[in-house]
């Protein structure tokens, strides 16, 4: 019998589904990062609007609500679409809801539109997760999510030196940023296919396992929901309200603001060397070294008297958030024993998006009863070195053996 090459069992991925699916990737970043420079132009804009110092943050993040929803139904989108199928529309509406608020001059319709974006980025999460694990083996997995982690801070850092020109242009100009998603669009009808087989991903996802062997470890999971939620809350300070701090050091501009995070944010590269570098000091204690960091360089922008200082705890901020996420996975997934790790991961997303909606929120409320924006960042940055300070005491505690009873249970 003759098998057809064009069929999933003849074909091998390559290059062109490898590429795809790192550009792919990167949108569900792109629709946040990319809003970073403009917040505080779209803020002006609506300036007749009592409510739009804290509505255009909560804005900003609102595709994140709709993702911690939706992440929790991730498997049944994959066995109901397919992978092609669902990451085809999926594009498709990234990129009409993204661009959508480019065309609206309402925040409400704008929000709305954002949480529409937020269904389509949880389907391209969902689905570009278990395309990884339905065409590579582990060596290939590693090579293709190493090239892009290398990649994401370059295409992270021009995103945002291109969206403050574009705020520049016109105070929603950003938003026709999101329309990068038809090309991308093109490449995935082009080079994705649907895989042969699933058991893989269904493994990743826990989709139709067997009885658990094992109770659902909901103490562990209770605690990897808490310090995702927390982390995650300090880990999108920045990115969302970053524009409304350099303001108060006297950096009005778009574009000259785009300009200087630029070299800044490429320090998330180290913060992922200094993640591989440390790998051997346990996840407990990776996990106190972000939080220090992260925390740390948001007291420093809280604390900074000029926008020199500031770029200085940027720095410090930026190498913290690349650590974040490899940090947190690796963590919880050691808290996760494999037949549980579907379902467990499938909550940690949700948490992680959560933190992501509910950051800005945090935020408004302290510079609501302190009256500036850096003392808020001073206060999330005090919060996330405690967290740190714990994290290093538990990390102790464990290697001295003197552990609590229900911190081992935990």
């Amino acid at each position: 019998m003759v098998t057809d090459p064009n069929s999933a069992e003849a074909r091998q991925p390559g290059v062109g589904q490898g590429i795809t699916v790192i550009t792919a990737g990167f949108l569900p970043i792109l629709a946040i990062v990319s809003l970073f420079p403009a917040v505080p132009s779209i803020i002006d804009h609506f300036s007749g609007n009592p409510s739009a110092a804290w509505q255009v943050p909560a804005m900003v993040s609102a595709p994140g609500l709709t993702i911690a929803v939706i992440a929790l139904f991730a498997g049944m989108l994959v066995d109901r679409f397919g992978r092609r199928k669902l990451m085809l529309g999926s594009l498709l509406l990234y990129g009409l809801f993204g661009a959508a608020p480019f065309f609206l001059d309402d925040l409400n319709a704008i929000y709305a539109s954002r949480l529409l974006l937020g269904v389509a980025e949880a389907a391209i999460l969902t689905t570009l997760n278990t395309l990884i694990g339905d065409y590579w083996e582990d060596s290939g997995r590693r090579k293709w999510l190493t090239l892009q982690g290398l990649a994401g801070p370059f295409l992270a850092s021009g995103v945002i030196l291109a969206s403050g020109y574009l705020t520049g242009l016109r105070w929603n100009g950003i938003f026709l940023i999101y329309l990068i998603a038809f090309p991308i669009f093109f490449a995935a009808a082009r080079y994705l296919y649907e895989p042969a087989s699933d058991a893989t991903a269904r493994k990743m996802l826990g989709i139709g396992q067997g009885p658990a062997r094992t109770p659902f470890p909901m103490a562990s999971v209770v605690m990897i929901g808490i310090v995702t939620l927390f982390s995650s809350a300090l880990y999108y300070v920045f990115i969302i309200n970053g524009g409304m701090a350099f303001r108060e050091v006297g950096i009005m501009s778009s574009q000259e603001l785009g300009k200087l995070t630029f070299i800044p944010s490429l320090f998330v590269m180290v913060g992922s060397l200094i993640f591989w570098a440390t790998g051997r000091l346990g996840p407990v204690t990776q996990l106190g070294i972000f939080l220090a960091m992260i925390g740390g360089g948001l007291a420093w922008i809280g604390l900074a008297s000029d926008w020199r200082w500031m770029i200085a705890g940027l720095v410090i901020q930026q190498t913290g958030a690349g650590m974040a996420v490899p940090t947190l996975i690796a963590w919880a997934q050691t808290k996760l024993p494999f037949e549980h790790r579907g379902r467990g991961m499938g909550l940690w997303t949700a948490c992680f998006f959560f933190g992501q909606f509910s950051s800005p929120f945090l935020v408004s409320l302290f510079r609501a009863q302190t009256g500036a924006m850096q003392s808020a960042f001073l206060i999330m940055g005090a919060t996330g070195v405690a967290g740190a300070v714990a994290a290093f005491v538990f990390a102790a505690s464990r290697r001295g053996g003197g552990i609590p009873a229900a911190a081992r249970a935990a």
